[in-house]
């Protein structure tokens, strides 16, 4: 585990009730990029907040679920009616498009260089890759889908968040950040985040390591609230919004809009089946658990969930501690799922 991650939770669920739980590691371990060791390491605990990544995208998927739900919004109809400034000139485009990775957009659109008051009009604006139809999956898209929520739920995506999804199934620790560094594990060491004599602020006493503020480069650049990144979680918490999900979605969505955001949208071109928000199947992800659903994020973490053997699998790493590209999280992901199979009996 320490060449994978210097922090690790793991959790597991069998028809709600945790069969197994696993904290182990340091909530941070280098002092810097050459990984150098902290004087001081404090041990991580199963109650630590991880930067979830993009877990983030299955929070605002739920949140346009439920206003399309509500029939504040139409799946179908196209994103102009909401962004009409910056997608009236792609009418093909649609909310359902935006949640299963299929409106051509790129991956990404990097910002945090450009000027403050630009950036999100800058990202609004990014020019389609491809024509709307085929996988490809992008940050890009996910941002927009949360101004989308925004507009159609006539408040902040963070608010929406609380109110719609946090709330209702008492994720108390689930937020946007930043948060409380000694409660974060910490993440990738950037020296550009630590201005002046700001010396760990961040990064809870490591010059350059974000420790309580969104890793994400884009998130952090439109400041931390977006639909694709920017959430901080537990690996209770999620766990709970699994099961709701897993179980009909109460009380957050009722089982027919659960079901709807859960089955296979048919999007040609993707290595797993496409939800709305969630993957199913993601061999990267859920191992032997072939038909679970759920999302993986980049700082290395992951929620998979499988219905038909009653299984939530949350596991929380800070794989980019100190730097990102440290091999391994996959085989990690597998052996959890694995070992979720074999408690399932």
């Amino acid at each position: 585990m320490p060449e994978v991650a210097s922090a690790a939770v793991a959790l597991i669920a069998l028809d709600r009730r945790t069969v197994a739980a696993a904290a182990v590691g340091e909530a941070a371990r280098y002092a810097g990029p050459a990984e150098e060791p902290l004087p001081e390491r404090p041990p991580v605990a199963l109650d630590v907040l991880f930067d979830i990544a993009s877990l983030t995208k299955m929070f605002t998927a739920t949140v346009l679920v439920s206003l399309a739900q509500e029939g504040a919004l139409g799946l179908d109809e196209p994103v102009a009616a909401w962004l009409p400034r910056f997608y009236g000139h792609r009418p093909g485009i649609t909310v359902r498009h935006l949640l299963t990775h299929s409106a051509g957009l790129p991956a990404s659109r990097r910002v945090e260089r450009e000027p403050e008051e630009a950036r999100w009009d800058l990202v609004l604006s990014t020019p389609a890759q491809m024509p709307p139809g085929t996988h490809l999956y992008s940050d890009v898209g996910m941002i927009t889908a949360g101004r989308v929520a925004e507009a159609a739920g006539g408040a902040p995506l963070d608010v929406l968040v609380r109110e719609r999804v946090t709330g209702p199934l008492g994720l108390d620790a689930t937020t946007y950040g930043p948060v409380e560094p000694g409660w974060a594990v910490a993440t990738e060491f950037k020296p550009e985040r630590c201005a002046g004599d700001r010396a760990g602020g961040a990064g809870g006493g490591v010059r350059g390591c974000v420790r309580g503020e969104v890793h994400d480069e884009t998130a952090h650049a439109l400041g931390g609230v977006t639909g694709h990144a920017g959430l901080f979680s537990t690996a209770a918490d999620l766990v709970r919004f699994g099961e709701a999900l897993r179980t009909g979605g109460g009380p957050i969505l009722s089982p027919e809009w659960t079901a709807e955001m859960l089955r296979d949208q048919g999007v040609p071109g993707a290595a797993f089946r496409q939800g709305l928000g969630v993957r199913i199947g993601d061999p990267a992800i859920v191992g032997p658990l072939t038909g679970a659903f759920g999302h993986s994020g980049f700082t290395g973490t992951s929620l998979v969930v499988d219905p038909a053997r009653r299984l939530t699998v949350v596991l929380l790493t800070n794989n980019v501690h100190p730097l990102r590209g440290r091999p391994g999280i996959r085989d990690l992901r597998h052996a959890v799922a694995t070992e979720a199979l074999r408690l399932a009996g």
